[in-house]
């Protein structure tokens, strides 16, 4: 990023490079649709580029990037709660019934049998539901961690929380999370 901020136009290449997927997949995470997700990371890396000046050497990259992501996903979904959300079951297209659905989107494409494959579409449609449905607080700290792999602190850092209270949200979401599916017995109730 120093590099960048000196005008290295290749040094924002390589941050790109380096970046993008785990801001995609965070933004696809936090604002539940691919479409959605592609738009929110294109914001974000505009975003880089318009506040390199901005960023502090002292700051970590990552936490600096992954503030900027949460920002915009948080200003994007609450420019769209007044929206319906869709279910994972309804089609893709208006008033076309039997064609994709948007839980088809995360079926897991290396599947070797049919079964499987239906088996891991259920499950990811149940997962993605339920991560869905969890409190925004805990979604993202639960997104940040499994998705993009960040450490407690630096989602702090990002969240501006204390590190404990991050724990304390990953807790609550796993168990968020283990409630909800074993209320469709994908996982043993837990007493």
């Amino acid at each position: 990023m120093a590099a960048f901020k000196k005008g290295d136009a290749k040094a924002f290449e390589v941050l790109l490079k380096r970046h993008e997927k785990a801001v995609f997949n965070f933004c696809f995470r936090m604002v539940g649709d691919r479409e959605g997700a592609h738009d929110a990371t294109q914001e974000v890396f505009l975003k880089v580029v318009r506040n390199a000046k901005g960023w502090e050497r002292q700051a970590k990259f990552t936490t600096w990037l992954f503030t900027i992501a949460r920002n915009h996903c948080i200003d994007a979904l609450r420019k769209a709660s007044y929206r319906k959300t869709a279910s994972l079951d309804q089609s893709l297209k208006e008033g076309e019934e039997g064609g994709a659905t948007l839980g088809d989107r995360v079926a897991d494409e290396t599947s070797v049998t049919p079964d499987r494959g239906a088996e891991s579409l259920r499950l990811r449609g149940l997962l993605a539901a339920a991560i869905a449905r969890l409190p925004e607080e805990q979604r993202e700290v639960f997104v940040m961690r499994e998705y993009a792999g960040m450490p407690f602190k630096e989602i702090a850092d990002v969240v501006g929380v204390p590190e404990n209270t991050v724990k304390s949200r990953m807790r609550y979401a796993l168990e968020h999370l283990r409630a909800h599916l074993a209320q469709r017995g994908v996982v043993p109730e837990t007493t």
